[in-house]
């Protein structure tokens, strides 16, 4: 790392970005203490169960497919800021639905936010930070989302516990849902403190602009150097979005894709998402539900530090083939617990397992991969296909995981979930490369 690299400066631009993050996690997993009492009070059936969780999903497909184009078109601080709007107004709009088509309309706003937000602010991290510690701050926007998840889950907990079942079915999710506006509002306040990327303003030809970025972060002398490193590599592109799928960097756009795709199939948010649900279901009660939901949720957090403190020594691949073993493993551990019926603390340790696994592996490693991988020129567009696919793939899961549970057991879901870890690993250590210490030109050169 340059000695006159602005390390607060690094770091305060990648809090804020970060946000972004927080609200994804937050926004997302606060379905997870909702949906059992949503499913009571709307009469929900297996499949309009997975409807409820899953309709902000379809707001993060469209969110990713458009948030590309709009990130190159008008700026990635301008899309960030409207995705903190996005995201309040579906917090007050899902807190008040008179039926269950009204909450699904507000999910979807606040999931156009969160796709959004999931593709540009690891790209705007990436954008700015030093090359020998990219993998860090990228990693640092997923504990963000790790964050998020566990503060959604102490607030779930909390406020399931302020009145008894009828008070929550009637009530109490609607608290849940509308706390979402305090981090929203803090999001778009801070955002007005950030400047743009500075590789998108040298793309749109604000040279001048992007020199005093680069500057405030790199010191006068690196800075240069980097604006011209980034002016040669805009030069050299081409530019379509045909060319990711027909040139030399064909093989970048189907790597990220099918990372992303290969990231959500192993049931994350399944999990996430219906964690509660999965503890009561073999005779937990709903409060003891909530606890050992907030201890998943800090085993998300607490391993996804082993991604930031090692990402950039081992490298992205070492990690995701380590943690995606530990996937598998602990997967089908869980699939022959519950067809044993041992479904007591054992069944707990190895969902713990699987969460660790994730959290320092997939969790963090996948959006620095797909932040890294892609031209310059067309990294916005290139990152919002990735993370569309992504999105998909959550929705599928999402939408699919009640109505398996229901059809072919918990058992036979869970080694669903194991065998997708496996052809993962199998993936990732045939076809991923390794990033760790180049520039993001130097990576594009690569390929």
């Amino acid at each position: 790392m340059n000695d006159t690299t602005n390390m607060r400066t690094v770091y305060m631009l990648t809090a804020v970005a970060a946000l972004g993050g927080l609200l994804f996690g937050y926004d997302t997993a606060v379905i997870s203490g909702a949906i059992g009492f949503l499913k009571i009070k709307f009469q929900l059936s297996a499949a309009m169960t997975g409807w409820a969780a899953s309709s902000a999903i379809i707001g993060c497909i469209f969110g990713a497919m458009f948030a590309g184009w709009a990130s190159d078109r008008f700026g990635r601080k301008k899309v960030l800021i409207l995705t903190a709007i996005l995201f309040a107004i579906s917090a007050i709009g899902a807190a008040v639905p008179a039926n269950l088509t009204q909450f699904a309309i507000f999910r979807f706003i606040g999931g156009l936010g969160i796709g959004a937000a999931s593709m540009v602010s690891p790209l705007y991290i990436t954008e700015l930070a030093p090359a020998s510690i990219r993998g860090k701050l990228v990693s640092y926007y997923q504990l963000a989302i790790v964050i998020g998840i566990l503060v959604i889950f102490f607030v779930n907990t909390l406020i399931q516990g302020a009145g008894d079942e009828a008070w929550n079915v009637e009530y109490g999710w609607r608290y849940m849902m509308a706390s979402g506006v305090l981090p929203a509002a803090l999001f778009l306040i801070a955002l007005f403190f950030v400047p743009e990327s500075p590789r998108w303003l040298t793309k749109e030809g604000r040279e001048t602009e992007a020199l005093e970025v680069l500057s405030s972060i790199n010191g006068d002398a690196k800075a240069g150097e980097i604006l011209q490193e980034v002016k040669a590599t805009l030069h050299e592109e081409q530019g379509t979005l045909s060319e990711l799928f027909t040139g030399r960097f064909r093989k970048a756009i189907f790597v990220g894709i099918l990372l992303c795709i290969f990231s959500q199939v192993q049931g994350i948010n399944a999990i996430m998402y219906y964690a509660p649900e999965i503890f009561k279901s073999i005779g937990t009660g709903t409060e003891s539900a909530f606890q050992q939901t907030v201890i998943i949720g800090i085993i998300n957090v607490l391993f996804t530090f082993v991604a930031i403190n090692w990402v950039d020594k081992w490298g992205r691949k070492t990690l995701l083939l380590a943690g995606g073993a530990g996937m598998a493993i602990s997967l089908l551990m869980v699939g022959l617990a519950f067809h044993s019926g041992w479904t007591g603390y054992g069944l707990l340790i190895f969902i713990l397992l699987y969460i660790a696994s994730f959290a320092a592996s997939y969790g963090p490693v996948t959006w620095v991969v797909i932040s890294e991988i892609f031209p310059i020129k067309m990294r916005g567009v290139a990152m919002s296909v990735a993370t569309f696919a992504l999105w998909v793939a959550v929705y599928v899961v999402t939408q699919m995981f009640p109505i398996l549970l229901e059809s072919a057991g918990p058992a036979v879901t869970f080694w669903i979930f194991g065998g997708m870890s496996l052809l993962a690993f199998f993936f990732v250590w045939s076809q991923v490369p390794e990033t760790k210490g180049k520039t993001l030109e130097e990576i594009e050169r690569d390929w």
